[in-house]
């Protein structure tokens, strides 16, 4: 089947329900506004995930902190209706995790209180990463975002002209995010993980 890039998979918009009959068990899809997406999970994309993935468990053990990484887990914001990300990797306060209404049947989290970090490695829909989730997720009030764009795939007015890998890492500051861009040999600087010892470069060209 041919899939048009940003373009939803099915003819007609899904509840949250019937996205979770047809793809519960697909974790390359989300919902967004009642449209099915493909994540396209290449072979690239993949290992900045891992990779990003690796050195944030490394900052968790590290700093003694209870939290963990969840991969591709599913994430229904509890004030929309017919949406379900699934972001790249996030990170999961299992103090707040009484809290969720569905996590212990269903593993599906809906409060932004549960997760202290998220990252999206960018792929074709890369509309979707720079602009629905940078709101969607400040909204939750997560803390960080990730926005690891390896191949450049975003817009100009996102990661400027001429295009190059960026990645834009999203601070939360009085209920909106604060964006800075890090490339080539720009060291990283993370408030979710301080000691964070990385450059751009070694983030976004894990992937080849």
């Amino acid at each position: 089947m041919t899939i048009a890039i940003n373009q939803p998979i099915q003819q007609k918009p899904l509840s949250f329900d019937e996205f979770l009959a047809c793809y519960s068990g697909d974790k390359r899809y989300e919902l967004i506004d009642g449209e099915v997406f493909d994540l396209e999970p290449t072979g690239l994309h993949e290992q900045v995930a891992a990779f990003i993935t690796t050195k944030i468990c490394v900052q968790i053990d590290g700093a003694g902190l209870p939290w963990f990484v969840l991969q591709r887990g599913l994430l229904r914001p509890s004030n929309t209706g017919m949406t379900a990300f699934r972001p790249d990797v996030a990170v999961v306060d299992p103090d707040e995790l009484i809290k969720e209404p569905l996590w212990s049947d269903q593993s599906i989290l809906t409060l932004g209180s549960s997760i202290k970090f998220v990252a999206e490695v960018v792929s074709s829909n890369w509309q979707n990463d720079y602009a629905r989730k940078v709101e969607d997720y400040a909204v939750l009030g997560i803390p960080e975002y990730w926005i690891a764009d390896y191949a450049a795939n975003g817009g100009t007015r996102h990661i400027g002209k001429p295009k190059q890998p960026t990645l834009s890492i999203c601070t939360l500051m009085n209920g909106e995010y604060e964006i800075q861009q890090f490339r080539g040999n720009q060291t990283i600087v993370s408030l979710t993980f301080p000691d964070l010892k990385l450059t751009a470069e070694q983030v976004l060209r894990a992937g080849r």
